[in-house]
């Protein structure tokens, strides 16, 4: 199963990206997490913030590879504990179901991608810098994984 994180935002700070490598190497090929970044819309004084979003919400989707099943991360999502997600790992691969994990930019997710979306998964009611979130959801999933083969890293 490959999942697909596609995320708003390029050039991350460097403990970012070392910390999603770091979590996304120790998962075994059946459970590949590749991460797809969105070049995110240039912001200014006087931007138009709704179809900047709009803007990302379209390259996002088209990046989703076909079939595959989209969940939000959004904060009106559900909340999810490492077991619930360990459950929704197991039922994604049972479907034999690429899955795309969507993260926004600074101002969320688009209304399109939200209407794409199968479930939303919400990480908590706090807001997260973007970057974190990707460190938060590589390590998740990596845990869930280790529910999943009772590997001693949950513990």
């Amino acid at each position: 199963m490959q999942i697909n994180m596609i995320a708003v935002g390029n050039k991350m700070p460097t403990w970012v990206e070392q910390g999603y490598q770091e979590y996304a190497k120790r998962l075994p090929h059946e459970y590949r997490l590749i991460l797809k970044e969105i070049n995110p819309g240039k912001r200014g004084k006087n931007s138009d913030t709704a179809r900047i979003v709009r803007d990302e919400g379209q390259r996002m989707l088209q990046a989703v590879p076909a079939g595959a099943y989209v969940v939000t991360l959004d904060i009106p999502g559900k909340p999810w504990s490492t077991e619930q997600l360990a459950k929704a790992m197991q039922r994604w691969q049972q479907n034999s179901q690429q899955v795309a994990l969507m993260i926004g930019g600074p101002e969320g997710l688009s209304d399109q991608v939200r209407e794409q979306a199968q479930e939303s998964w919400s990480l908590s009611p706090l807001t997260f810098p973007h970057p974190l979130v990707r460190v938060i959801v590589a390590e998740q999933i990596y845990r869930a994984w280790s529910i999943l083969k009772s590997h001693p890293y949950h513990r």
